[in-house]
């Protein structure tokens, strides 16, 4: 079993923590494949009532290890997508519990996309976020292109990723890019009180909210209407 990912099942509270504190959990293959494999098992498990992802060490992200890319005998970005950051983000939304992300340390690049892809982010104040792609000449992934402007409208969408600018928590927080930055001095028992408080609610009614919400961003108003009726009953 790899040990990139640390899992952790307590009280309900399933913690997914990503591993590589030297590189500062960047993803290599072995991480997203082990963090995909985290989630399904988090899904599957009906002692699972939350899953908490997280960061080991100073940073909760830094996107994709680029050494993996230009290794010779590496893999390329057509397969870290396809086999990686899509299946990451796609577990994330159909996972049918609530999914709390919670920022330690910077989120960079596809770091922070699936931050943003999760259904509650929180972050400590001192943590920052940043597309960086355009930096190295890249498009946004990992869902970004899709939840950014969604979270926070096209315009601030487009200038952060095309001008990768560095958002503090609090300045995240503000545009609606997160839930809540908190205090560092306070974050871990916050985080903590966050996921204990969703653990002891009614799972299945918030994976249907989840749902719902899930559904809307495709279907028209009367359509809608119709699927709360049906997921009421």
């Amino acid at each position: 079993m790899s040990t990139t990912i640390q899992y952790d099942l307590h009280k309900g509270v399933a913690t997914l923590q990503l591993n590589r504190p030297k590189t500062y959990n960047a993803f290599n293959r072995e991480m997203a494949l082990a963090l995909i494999a985290a989630l399904h098992k988090a899904a599957k498990d009906d002692a699972v009532r939350v899953v908490l992802l997280t960061g080991m060490g100073k940073a909760f992200c830094a996107g994709q290890d680029l050494r993996e890319v230009t290794d010779d005998n590496g893999i390329g970005f057509e397969q870290i997508l396809t086999e990686h950051y899509n299946p990451i983000v796609m577990a994330i939304r159909e996972l049918p519990k609530p999914v709390v992300c919670a920022v330690n340390g910077v989120a960079a690049g596809a770091g922070a996309n699936i931050a943003f892809a999760c259904d509650i982010t929180v972050a400590k104040a001192s943590a920052k976020f940043t597309q960086a792609f355009s930096k190295i000449g890249l498009v946004p992934d990992s869902g970004g292109t899709f939840f950014l402007p969604r979270l926070v409208g096209m315009q601030r969408a487009m200038a952060l990723m095309m001008l990768s600018d560095t958002l503090t928590a609090e300045a995240a927080a503000e545009i609606g890019v997160i839930y809540q930055a908190i205090p560092d001095e306070d974050y871990d028992e916050a985080v903590l009180a966050l996921v204990q408080r969703l653990a002891k609610m009614p799972t299945r009614a918030l994976g249907m909210t989840k749902d719902l919400l899930n559904q809307s961003w495709n279907i028209s108003l009367e359509e809608q209407l119709a699927l709360e009726g049906d997921f009421q009953l």
